[in-house]
Order: C-alpha cells, then structure tokens, then sequence
C-alpha cells in the first residue's frame, strides 16, 4: 500500500472512531427532557418548562415541542413528541406523517424574537442532521439563523436552481450538496423528507446518511425555500451535517 493510501486508510479510522465516541454519548437525553419533563409538565400544569412550548392539540401521537438549544443565542430545537429516531424513520414518509417541518417554520419566530435585528426570509434555516451527523436519536429539526456566506452563495446562483434535485454550483461549508426550489409560503400539505426520498431510489433506501437543509428564499416576488441535502461521506470527512450551514451566532443580524 502506497503512503497516500495509508494516510488515506489512517483518516477514514480515526473519522469512524470519532464518530463511534460521540455516538456513545447519550443519545436519548433530547428524549427524555420532551417525554419526561416538558410533556408532563404541559399536561399537568401547563407549563411547557423546560421546553418553551409544547403543543398537544393533535394528541401525544402528533405533538411536537420547541426547545431552546443550549448552543447558541438563537437556536431552538423542534421534535416529536412521539418516539422517532430521525430522518431515517419510515414514519415521515408515511402518507398522514406530521408536518414537522411546518411546525419547524412556524418556531422561526422564537429566533426573530432573539435576534438583534430583523431577520429576512433567505437568513432563516432548518436543519436535521444524517445518522452520522447527530448525537441524539430523536428527531430535531434545528432552527436558527443562515450562515452570511450560505445566504450570499444561495442567492447568488439562486436562478440556476429548479423544480428538480440536481447538484448545486458551488460548495457550501466544504461540501457538495444537491439543490431544488420549493415555490410555496409554508410547509403546509408538503413533505420535505418525501421530496428528498423522492430524489431517487438510492436516495429512499439509504435516507438515515442524509442531512436535509432549508432556507427560506424569494423567487421573483413569491416566497419558497431553497432544500439542500448532502450524503455522508466519512472517508471525506462528510458527516452529512446540513447544522452547519447554520449560524448559532447569527452574525447575519449584525
């Protein structure tokens, strides 16, 4: 074996051995604080506390929370109150899934709320990490401020984005992700984590090493989102962790 090939080989162990390490952290903490502590304490005293909100009106099976992450002044987290583990769960792509990531959007304002200054469309994003790109298995979808150099190079070859998944122009963050438009004001009646499986066969049979991103956009004068989705790589060092287009500093509102 060739230097370059050892030094190759030597990279993709010490990335799995990372990977392995952060997944044994525990990965039901997230769980725990919305079945254990928020739900409960929704329930009986209507307080949403630790959560900053726990919306039940569609019963345990269909609820979700909102919850202010501990990195970050503007980042909030969006899960279930069901058990799923993350984007790799078959119930998403069910026909009567939840829309999450409406729920998601609509949370967008707990983070205007925090910012210190207005935040437009196009700096607002979600986030939900690839199976290898997390330390939780309970779905989040993080919520915060667009990274200014995202937001600039999203705009910039905005056009050349379609109705249909294709490679996007640039890198974004030191990865190559694929892209498509969505026309649409919100998520109501429209299944983002059914769009990416629906990029192709491949893409459905292995939806847990993907990371799917969103940022808000303008097409013209009427308002959509840009998705963004990346597949893990971990020889490349591509965790597929779409959170980083993100900005828990939101520098964007500066």
């Amino acid at each position: 074996m060739s230097a370059r090939g050892r030094f190759a080989g030597s990279a993709a162990l010490s990335l799995l051995l990372l990977w392995s390490a952060v997944a044994r952290a525990d990965p039901s903490a997230l769980w725990r604080i919305v079945h254990e502590r928020c739900v409960p304490n929704e329930a009986q005293h209507h307080d949403p506390a630790p959560c900053t909100l726990v919306e039940l009106s569609h019963g345990a099976a269909r609820g979700y929370v909102v919850l202010k992450d501990r990195v970050g002044a503007t980042q909030f987290l969006v899960l279930p109150t069901a058990r799923i583990t993350g984007i790799e769960s078959p119930a998403l792509l069910a026909r009567d899934a939840p829309d999450y990531m409406q729920d998601a959007w609509a949370a967008r304002s707990f983070v205007r709320r925090r910012a210190p200054a207005r935040l437009s469309r196009a700096e607002l994003s979600l986030a939900v990490n690839s199976i290898y790109g997390r330390t939780q298995n309970q779905l989040h979808i993080h919520v915060d401020c667009l990274r200014e150099d995202v937001r600039d190079a999203l705009s910039q070859h905005r056009d050349s984005i379609g109705n249909a998944w294709r490679p996007f122009a640039v890198t974004l963050a030191g990865h190559r992700y694929i892209a498509r438009r969505l026309i649409a004001r919100d998520f109501a009646g429209v299944n983002p984590f059914r769009m990416l499986a629906e990029a192709g066969a491949e893409t459905r049979a292995h939806m847990g090493d993907y990371t799917l991103a969103i940022a808000g956009a303008t097409f013209g004068d009427r308002p959509g989102f840009i998705l963004l989705a990346d597949r893990a790589d971990l020889p490349r060092g591509d965790f597929a962790s779409g959170e980083t287009l993100q900005d828990h500093a939101c520098a964007v509102a500066r």
